[in-house]
């Protein structure tokens, strides 16, 4: 005989639904919360051997946040025999065209850019995505490049970018992490006490 539904059955029923839920959930996450930290590390350590000029420490365990106009940055400052050999910035902008680029930027001590690497972005394949070194060769211009002289501002506004093509958006919003890196470089070479 079947019984019948009432209020107090199916509250039951729910909550040892949504318990039994959670408790699968909760346990995913603990056995996927390493693995997942451990790759995102990865990811970074390379982004730091990617974009900084030769170094012996290691930047990562020496790793502070910079606050630059109320937004957090990343700076990894690097060594090479005791000497300030650079830094590395990791920096976020929203005003990409897809969402938030988070990009890693190496800088030499005297300020110029050793080199650039996208860790993450949402950005249009095909377009916005061109960014990235692996799909063009955009990010190249800013090599050797020091924004204290080089305007980190695409052509169209006045600056010495060339923008990707039907990405101008994108470009912008690479210029706008770009230059806020360059702005907590400043910040932490004042704080390496020009250790160049």
């Amino acid at each position: 005989m079947a019984r019948e539904s009432n209020f107090r059955n199916m509250f039951l029923c729910l909550l040892i639904i949504c318990l039994g839920g959670s408790a699968v959930m909760g346990s995913v996450y603990l056995i996927t919360y390493e693995p997942i930290a451990a790759a995102q590390a990865a990811k970074v350590n390379q982004a730091i051997a990617r974009v900084l000029p030769e170094f012996d420490n290691v930047p990562a365990l020496e790793a502070y946040q910079v606050l630059v106009d109320g937004r957090q940055v990343t700076v990894y400052p690097a060594q090479k025999d005791g000497v300030f050999a650079g830094a590395a910035i990791e920096a976020v902008t929203t005003r990409g065209f897809g969402g938030p680029i988070k990009v890693m930027v190496g800088f030499r001590p005297d300020g110029t850019i050793h080199n650039t690497a996208v860790i993450s972005h949402t950005e249009t394949p095909g377009l916005g995505d061109k960014m990235d070194p692996r799909k063009s060769d955009f990010s190249l211009q800013f090599q050797g490049k020091n924004p204290g002289t080089f305007r980190l501002a695409v052509k169209k506004d006045g600056g010495q970018v060339d923008a990707i093509t039907a990405a101008t958006i994108s470009s912008r919003a690479f210029c706008d992490v770009l230059d806020l890196a360059y702005r907590a470089f400043i910040q932490t070479d004042q704080k390496e006490g020009g250790k160049q």
